[in-house]
């Protein structure tokens, strides 16, 4: 199974070739949210598009908590393969492996009892309260397919193979896709129908995932690397833990901005889903390039290669903002087509929510070099092995999140509280850039002089 190690060659190139698999399978995995809702937008309505819209930072909130564990849990392993420790990556793995069992026990049966009680401290609007919640409930219970698929996916891009979640993906897409027709068409199993077809996907791309991991001779654990060392075990937590913090602060501010939107109308709340539902196809690239940023930064800080670390940031954003200007400049052309395939209705609620949705998706696509900054920041900060920092712009993005949400519609109108989510980007970035430039120092004072002159 392929391995990258991207402590030689050009950092522009490298980046760009471990982004692209990530990229493309990103792709089809927004290609299966994205039919979700378009199907469930045309087969069962505008509320019931509101439905899984009203608990979209619900959803967000498991997901982001189970990638912050996995994706720090994934550091000590990048390290030690780049510093060419194979004993290290598998006692790593082993540890992470017996961490994420416990923890999915926790998420899962927290998660199941703080539903519902959730639900109503958003003030979800009666008519589409118990399809929200039972749209949750079945996401919630997913939760153990969700971490095996991250487990093993993070660890696979620890060990520079980008492709084989690729594979993952383009799998789970054509089994979920085929099986939301089915499930929500002719077997009319309603808003569960997605879902359930959502996780029978993910549990494809997570068996997929885990065979490529595990035939990997480099991660060929024992019974020894799954018994939990304390100083291992701490350093995983460590990294882990603040991510999942991290998450769990931006999450408050998304609840705070669920409240506010959940005070407006349907057509309001299924124009802001529908654009939402576009929010990670805009994002894809941005978290693809952040993920190559932790591979390529965690190796080259286990190889102690600082120029390196230095040139790849660099190229990262430039590539990040070329990106990010072109899928703009489609957003802007071609968004009220794509936003179309979301509602149905009479003629009158389309219309309203689509200005909604229009609106929220070209403020958006305006600001995405903010968020892709944002997301190679963190994830270089991630592969120098600091989590705190990403935590700190957890709090800086929840102050602005929150600030702009209230502040806004006060000063202007409901149209403006769009304007909430990049105020909060550019929050997050003015913590991660100088806690990325402090970092890199600091570390790279521990390398040998030789590894940092290592940089072609």
């Amino acid at each position: 199974m392929q391995t990258k190690n991207m402590t030689v060659g050009k950092p522009a190139g490298l980046i760009l070739s471990f982004a692209l698999p990530l990229m493309a399978g990103s792709l089809f995995q927004e290609l299966y949210t994205i039919t979700d809702s378009i199907i469930v937008g045309q087969f069962l309505g505008l509320e019931a598009l509101s439905a899984i819209g009203a608990g979209g930072w619900v959803t967000w909130m498991l997901a982001a908590a189970v990638m912050g564990f996995s994706q720090g849990f994934a550091v000590p392993a990048t390290e030690a393969f780049g510093a060419g420790d194979h004993k290290g990556v598998k006692k790593s793995i082993g540890n992470a492996l017996t961490l994420s069992v416990l923890l999915t026990v926790i998420l899962t049966v927290l998660g199941e009892q703080m539903l519902e009680p959730l639900l109503h401290l958003l003030d979800t609007p009666d008519a589409i309260f118990d399809q929200t919640l039972l749209y949750l409930r079945y996401y919630y219970a997913g939760c153990p397919i969700m971490m095996a698929y991250h487990f093993a996916s993070c660890h696979l891009r620890a060990l520079g193979n980008s492709t084989s979640p690729l594979h993952a993906m383009i799998l789970a897409a054509l089994v979920n896709i085929g099986l939301d027709f089915l499930f929500v068409g002719p077997f009319g199993m309603g808003i569960a129908g997605a879902v359930i077809a959502t996780l029978i996907a993910q549990g494809v791309a997570a068996t997929f995932s885990l065979i490529c991991l595990f035939r990997i001779p480099v991660t060929k654990i024992t019974k020894k690397d799954l018994s939990p060392e304390k100083k291992l075990c701490s350093r995983l937590m460590g990294l882990g833990l603040p991510m999942f913090l991290q998450n769990i602060i931006i999450s408050v501010g998304g609840f705070i901005l669920q409240f506010i939107i959940n005070q407006y109308s349907i057509a309001y709340i299924a124009g802001f889903t529908a654009t939402n539902r576009l929010y990670g196809l805009l994002e894809t690239a941005g978290i693809s390039y952040g993920y190559a940023m932790t591979t390529f930064v965690g190796q080259n800080s286990g190889a102690g290669q600082k120029n390196r670390i230095q040139k790849g940031v660099v190229d990262a954003h430039l590539i990040g903002f070329i990106t990010s200007g072109c899928i703009a400049l489609l957003m802007i052309l071609l968004g009220k087509p794509i936003l179309s395939l979301f509602l149905t209705g009479s003629e009158t609620e389309v219309a309203a929510a689509m200005v909604v949705a229009y609106r929220y998706l070209v403020i958006m696509a305006l600001f995405l070099p903010v968020l892709y900054s944002l997301h190679i920041l963190k994830n270089a900060l991630i592969g120098l092995g600091n989590s705190a920092i990403p935590m700190a712009s957890g709090f800086a993005e929840l102050a602005m999140r929150v600030g702009a949400a209230f502040f806004l519609p006060y000063f202007f109108s409901e149209m403006e509280l769009f304007f909430a989510e990049p105020i909060a980007w550019s929050g997050a970035v003015l913590v991660l850039l100088p806690g990325y430039l402090w970092c890199l120092g600091r570390r790279s004072k521990q390398w040998p002089l030789q590894g940092a002159e290592n940089s072609k």
